[in-house]
């Protein structure tokens, strides 16, 4: 009964995503939902963005184990991503009016730092998109009681994901995320009443993980804790800010101010509701201390779908399923969504110009499924915890994508010399300390960042020797000169005109 309600979930989750795609008429409705979505619906796909596999299943396994400590990456770092996205870049990039962020590398810089930048972007994916379809897996495993394995879920969820994100893109994702938002909130303050019930009420959870030290939030008083501790909160809330869907669900909005509110209301709504998992797992051990201790050892993830399953009624099993795919699904398809475009855009279309607007609609869809397949497998042979993959996921966009976006908004004197010092000083220096000292006091992100931002004011202030100069008194020039021609600008694409042709 339990795997037939999920299925009619499932069911109606696509049918509601097929009927969105019938309103995609062009690549701009694709990619930004015609940029026309209103507050509440950009609040709830802002939510959507991180409140997928590792808000439901990672973080709380992660803190019945580690305690507050160990959770600084998500939610506190990622929920701080999207607020300071809202507050610092939403209203800036918003205005340019760009299909992806990474337009934005080409228009401040030139081709290379783009193409650059896109690739560390594309890459950091592959670990976050991964993250969600392992999740799947787990979750029709877990639903079906072992008769479909964790691969088979995989590929199942895989297939279902893929199957409306194909053919309705930013469109259909942000019409199910306002749907599954409203049965992922409702969903999960309905088993947090039961599960309070069964352990005395929440007072009592609170109290006794507060004895146990689950909620001292600072870690131990030494140089090395304190540093892996901020290099952590640092590489998802800076290193996740030059993101693709990050970007598509802010400017997906109908207006700046709606973009910005969006983003900082969604950050906030994300914080806030992501502690409701972690009340659930570990109330799990106060139910029943042996078994689910015992699971712990065994695999931290199933601590909450087990308590689910075995100690609350079947309406509240419905629910609960249904919420947690509802926020796999939304999550997964953005990011399913992102690094296609991104491809596409910044990779495909570089080397054919002239590409009309179909044309790049079946490229991005193509792209698409061959992402899919490429995530699928790596989902399948990859050993990582959900919370690792998608903490590991955003080192890359750190050290390379970040400091020339926040430097080319707020430092005039960046140019194309700094940002290729910048991006090529970062990411070389990210992985040769990797591959050489992976554990050493300093985490190799925070020092390939520190060379970032030492690369682009130096390569910024020293005399041109690479790339062509941005001209020192208005670096920001052309620009301008882009934002301004999008009010005459031909439906189809943002900053191509309606055949494809560059404007």
């Amino acid at each position: 009964m339990l795997v037939g309600f999920v299925v009619v979930y499932l069911l109606v989750s696509v049918a509601i995503g097929l009927y969105a795609a019938t309103r995609v008429h062009n690549s701009r409705d694709f990619v930004v939902a015609g940029r026309n979505l209103p507050l509440p619906v950009v609040m709830a796909t802002v939510f959507a963005t991180w409140f997928g596999a590792e808000a439901v299943l990672g973080i709380p396994a992660t803190f019945v184990n580690e305690g507050m400590v160990g959770i600084v990456a998500d939610p506190f770092g990622a929920s701080m991503c999207l607020i300071l996205a809202g507050l610092f870049f939403a209203a800036k990039l918003y205005r340019l009016n760009l299909l992806t962020i990474n337009d934005y590398y080409r228009l401040r810089y030139n081709r290379t730092v783009e193409v650059i930048c896109t690739l560390a972007i594309i890459g950091s994916y592959l670990g976050w998109v991964s993250a969600q379809i392992t999740a799947v897996g787990l979750v029709f495993n877990v639903l079906t009681g072992g008769f479909i394995s964790q691969n088979e879920g995989m590929i199942i969820g895989a297939l279902i994901v893929l199957t409306y994100t194909t053919f309705g893109g930013m469109l259909s994702i942000a019409v199910l995320d306002f749907v599954q938002m409203i049965v992922i909130m409702a969903g999960l303050l309905f088993i947090g009443w039961i599960v309070a019930d069964m352990t005395g009420g929440v007072g009592t959870v609170v109290t006794h993980a507060a004895e146990a030290g689950k909620l001292d939030f600072f870690p131990e008083a030494s140089t090395a804790a304190w540093i892996a501790f901020i290099g952590a909160g640092l590489t998802m809330m800076l290193g996740s800010i030059p993101q693709q869907d990050v970007f598509q669900r802010i400017t997906s909005a109908k207006n700046e101010k709606t973009a910005v509110r969006g983003a900082v209301l969604g950050g906030s709504i994300y914080f806030l509701f992501a502690f409701v998992p972690m009340f659930l797992a570990y109330a799990a051990t106060l139910v029943d201390a042996k078994k689910f201790g015992e699971l712990m050892e065994k695999d931290s993830q199933l601590v909450l779908p087990t308590l689910i399953l075995q100690h609350t009624p079947m309406f509240a099993q419905v629910v609960f399923f249904g919420a947690l795919l509802a926020a796999i699904m939304s999550t997964s398809a953005a990011t399913l969504l992102a690094p296609s475009v991104t491809f596409s855009e910044n990779i495909v279309r570089n080397i054919f110009p002239r590409m009309s607007d179909k044309a790049f609609m079946w490229t991005m869809r193509c792209t698409l499924v061959i992402f899919t397949i490429i995530v699928l497998i790596n989902a399948l042979v990859s050993n990582e915890t959900i919370f690792r993959m998608v903490e590991n996921a955003y080192k890359v966009t750190l050290v390379t994508a970040f400091v020339p976006l926040a430097a080319g908004l707020y430092w005039k004197r960046a140019n194309i010399q700094g940002a290729l010092f910048a991006t090529t000083g970062g990411l070389s220096t990210w992985l040769l300390l990797e591959l050489l000292e992976p554990d050493t006091i300093w985490p190799p992100q925070i020092v390939g960042l520190g060379v970032a931002i030492v690369g682009m004011i130096v390569g910024s202030l020293l005399p041109h020797f690479v790339g062509r100069p941005t001209p020192t008194a208005h670096p920001h020039a052309g620009l301008h000169h882009h934002a301004a021609a999008q009010t005459h600008h031909v439906p189809g694409h943002p900053h191509r005109g309606g055949d494809g042709h560059p404007r």
